[in-house]
């Protein structure tokens, strides 16, 4: 592997870091290598770590990719291949991030949420079982011919295969177009095995999906897909791990399905069946009334005799081209299909909410087959509206995807008999108790579209609505705003510049009856006079505000 090293000066405190180049190279059979904290790093091509090598990754470490390397490949992307190893623990509070060559994690505005396709991705092979015939396959996204680029055990799979650790990391700005149909996803797992750990993983503003699953075993907890150009959660061959806390938030400007369950390619009735489950899953699609530019109509589409296990799970916000379903299942004049599957109890969507659906809010406009209304209607999924905080799509610290604690998501989950699975009273993926589990680490977080602090002061109920005098005033750079609910329903707390231009959303969403505190970061504001607004019911409140820096 080649490195080059370039010394920067930092200016405050003055030290000296290193940026390593990673040019297109292996690390190979028997060669460990790790890459430190201390430097940030900056591939080059695409990086692979072959069969018998292992690549430690420390916790706080920054990796950025070319868009266009030097190498001649056509992106730059990390490769674990089958046998290799990566062991990247990251923390809450010193993630690993990788991310285009062009991004200054500093600044959340610079790289915008729909700014995708910047390099490529990672990719993370194994020996774990397929459906198709050979039990072998050759991963999207690399040279078809590239004996790296495959995966899975063929006649011999590992299904236990391990394939290292992968633990807070937030992976920005990938899903390089290769050519015509043929993206790399966020985090693409070939093959992988349950030996491996994958927990805490981000996949933020990819051109293409952001979670991929062919085939294999591995399970996974707290994953988010946040403006990912096409599907969110994507699974094929065969797979049949197990996942909890999954979250996705998909852009307005584009999106495809929120999850595309395929079962098979070769053939599509090869076993072992894909029967995934998932539990505690929230899906916020990119609006009732977005029509992005993705490949789907409905929000979760179950197809090529794919089955698979959704529990307590939230899915909202979807509308999409023709007509905004819900939920589609593969339903084929003959042989196995999906149906066939959820007909043999192998595709089961249990204690699931759906609302605000772009086709209606009833259960014949979120799943138009009968049969599929049928199994939703007997197996306790609710229509109703899961109450979360706010919907915000933008570095306004105006997303918080809780549910309410006293509202139909609170409580009341179905007991999952799944030894990786926590079974918890809420659904979705959200304690509505508890800050975010993506809070610290995340894009999301570091970027600003979540990171308001809304707490509730007081559950006494107040006989009116009121927004009280922010505090400190004048303030540099946040301040804290009290206000009271008398009555509960959604309730959006707005500021404005002094041409009414609104600058920031801090409250838009469903909140109990109480008092409130929101605090408020202008970090990013001139010095000036704002306007701040309360809207509840048929009540409008207004109050000033001065930033003074």
């Amino acid at each position: 592997m080649k490195f080059k090293l370039l010394l920067l000066t930092l200016l405050a405190p003055v030290f000296l870091f290193a940026q390593v180049t990673v040019t297109d190279a292996s690390i190979n059979a028997g060669e460990t290598v790790t890459w430190s904290a201390s430097n940030e790093y900056l591939m080059d091509g695409l990086i692979y770590v072959e069969s018998g090598a292992t690549l430690i990754i420390e916790a706080g470490t920054v990796i950025k990719a070319k868009q266009t390397p030097t190498t001649g490949d056509n992106t730059t992307a990390l490769i674990i291949a089958r046998g290799g190893k990566i062991d990247a623990r990251g923390t809450s509070s010193a993630p690993i991030i990788f991310t285009a060559e062009a991004d200054d994690i500093a600044d959340p505005t610079d790289l915008l949420p729909n700014q995708r396709g910047r390099w490529g991705g990672i990719l993370v092979l194994g020996n774990a079982g397929l459906n198709t015939t050979s039990g072998v396959g050759q991963i999207e996204g690399i040279d078809p011919n590239e004996p790296r680029g495959q995966y899975g055990g063929g006649t011999s799979p590992n299904d236990a295969d391990n394939s290292g650790v992968m633990r807070y990391i937030s992976i920005r700005h990938g899903g390089a177009l290769i050519g015509p149909g043929n993206e790399i996803n966020g985090l693409t797992m070939g093959g992988v095995g349950s030996g491996t750990e994958i927990n805490y993983i981000e996949v933020y503003s990819n051109l293409d999906d952001g979670f991929e699953w062919f085939g294999g075993t591995v399970n996974a907890k707290h994953l988010v897909a946040a403006f990912c150009g096409d599907d969110a959660f994507d699974w094929d061959e065969g797979y049949r791990g197990s996942n909890q806390y999954l979250f996705a938030l998909q852009g307005e400007d584009a999106a495809g399905r929120t999850a595309e369950m395929d079962g098979g390619t070769d053939p599509e009735d090869g076993t072992p069946f894909a029967t995934p489950t998932i539990a505690n899953a929230t899906y916020i699609g990119p609006g009732s009334f977005a029509f992005p530019n993705g490949d789907g109509s409905e929000m979760l589409i179950f197809r090529d005799n794919s089955g698979g296990f959704y529990y307590n799970s939230i899915f909202t916000e979807y509308n999409g081209f023709g007509g905004g379903a819900g939920i589609t299942v593969e339903d084929l004049a003959s042989g196995e299909d999906s149906r066939a599957r959820l007909e043999n109890n192998q595709l089961i969507l249990s204690n699931n909410i759906w609302w605000n659906f772009g086709n209606g809010n009833n259960l014949a406009d979120i799943a138009p087959q009968d049969f599929v209304q049928t199994h939703l209607g007997a197996n306790s999924n609710q229509i109703a509206d899961p109450q979360l905080g706010a919907i915000a799509r933008n570095n306004s610290n105006g997303l918080d995807p809780r549910p309410a604690a006293n509202g139909p998501a609170g409580t009341g989950a179905t007991t999952v008999n799944d030894p990786f699975i926590d079974n918890v009273d809420y659904i979705g993926a959200f304690n509505p108790n508890a800050p975010l589990w993506t809070n610290g680490w995340s894009a999301l977080d570091n970027n600003n579209v979540t990171g308001i602090v809304d707490e509730q002061i007081s559950t006494v109920i107040p006989e009116d609505y009121k927004l009280e005098q922010n505090y400190p005033n004048p303030f540099n750079p946040s301040t804290t705003i009290e206000y009271q609910i008398r009555k509960a329903g959604v309730v959006e707390i707005a500021v404005y510049n002094v041409a009414g231009q609104k600058v920031a959303s801090l409250i838009n969403g469903f909140k109990s009856a109480g008092s409130y505190a929101v605090t408020w970061d202008a970090t990013d504001l001139a010095s000036g006079l704002y306007y701040y607004t309360l809207k509840a019911e048929n009540v409008v409140e207004t109050r000033k505000m001065i930033l003074m820096k």
